[in-house]
């Protein structure tokens, strides 16, 4: 314990080292030291021209940057010539480092904070220490830019005036799916981040909770291999089928066109039942699914009804259909 300690005083004591560019801060009345700002700063989310100069200018006069990927970041600022010292600053760090942090903004230095990709704290490491300086007091400044969910907006189509970001949903089945079930109600643009070996079951998912929506993904953003698709949601599922996802997925879907008209949505439904089942079908998933393509309501809410509906009007075959049916559940 004691040698781990020792390790972090002397990690700290390295990390406050002036630097040409960082000279602590005094008031010229009390020869007090003034507190350092951290910099919460964007970088290229994939073309490195897309920093801002400012950025650029901050990167430069700080006399330390705290980096989500020190490695990633060292190759940023390798490009354009910046030699400040870069200390990690991880989720799995987070916590001990933000103390370490807070110390040296103390003694006047300032710090810049900066991810892989993007803009700090939005699905990615920062948001704690943002947290840590505004609840000590300290000094704390944004310097705007990229921002894969801002892009992805600009580029969906999709209404913009209000949106909800949801950034990645749960990995497990039960949750992600309860969340979905949570918005499905949500009449505003959402905008999720997906991985791409998960991507097909999120999208699957979504087909079957919320409905058949238009949905713009893209994925590679102002990279070489960029790609940007709009359509619904099956028929952008049968494009990713088709070919190897790869690259992280930022995807933009229609919120609930009808939020306030499910007593009109009911109706709809009902007068659909009645006709689809004046005639015997496969099964009850069959007709949940085509219900839902036709009307957009989603999968659950249809299959439900049918179930409600179907023995009366099948007699034997379509209780057969329906056992076989609720057996796949």
């Amino acid at each position: 314990m004691a040698k781990t300690a020792l390790i972090s005083r002397l990690s700290e004591t390295l990390l406050m080292r002036p630097t040409e560019e960082s000279v602590v801060k005094q008031s010229k009345d009390s020869g007090v030291v003034e507190s350092g700002t951290l910099y919460v700063v964007a970088t290229p989310i994939g073309n490195l021209d897309d920093i801002t100069a400012r950025a650029l200018s901050i990167l430069k006069a700080v006399g330390l940057i705290a980096a989500e990927g020190a490695d990633h970041t060292r190759q940023l600022c390798a490009h354009y010539g910046i030699s400040a010292k870069i200390t990690s600053l991880n989720q799995h760090n987070q916590k001990t480092k933000s103390e370490q942090l807070l110390r040296i903004l103390r003694h006047g230095r300032d710090i810049a904070l900066v991810t892989n990709a993007g803009t700090p704290g939005i699905s990615d490491p920062g948001s704690y220490l943002a947290d840590a300086v505004l609840k000590a007091g300290l000094r704390l400044s944004p310097a705007p830019g990229p921002s894969a969910i801002i892009s992805a907006l600009s580029v969906s189509g999709l209404p913009a005036e209000q949106f909800v970001f949801a950034g990645f949903l749960p990995n497990r089945s039960g949750k992600r799916r309860q969340q979905l079930k949570d918005m499905a109600e949500e009449a505003r643009t959402m905008i999720f981040l997906e991985a791409p070996h998960r991507v097909e079951v999120m999208l699957k998912d979504v087909l079957e909770i919320l409905g058949d929506r238009t949905l713009t993904i893209a994925r590679e953003m102002t990279k070489i291999f960029e790609e940007i698709k709009r359509g619904t949601v099956l028929s952008v599922l049968k494009d990713l089928s088709a070919e190897a996802p790869r690259g992280e997925y930022t995807i933009v879907l229609e919120g609930n066109r009808k939020p306030d008209g499910q007593s009109m949505d009911d109706t709809k439904l009902g007068r659909i039942l009645e006709l689809v089942f004046e005639r015997p079908h496969k099964g009850m998933r069959e007709i949940a699914l085509r219900i839902s393509e036709i009307t957009d309501i989603p999968f659950r809410k249809v299959y439900k009804e049918c179930l409600a509906r179907g023995k009366p009007a099948w007699g034997e075959e379509g209780n057969g259909s329906h056992k076989e049916s609720d057996s796949q559940q």
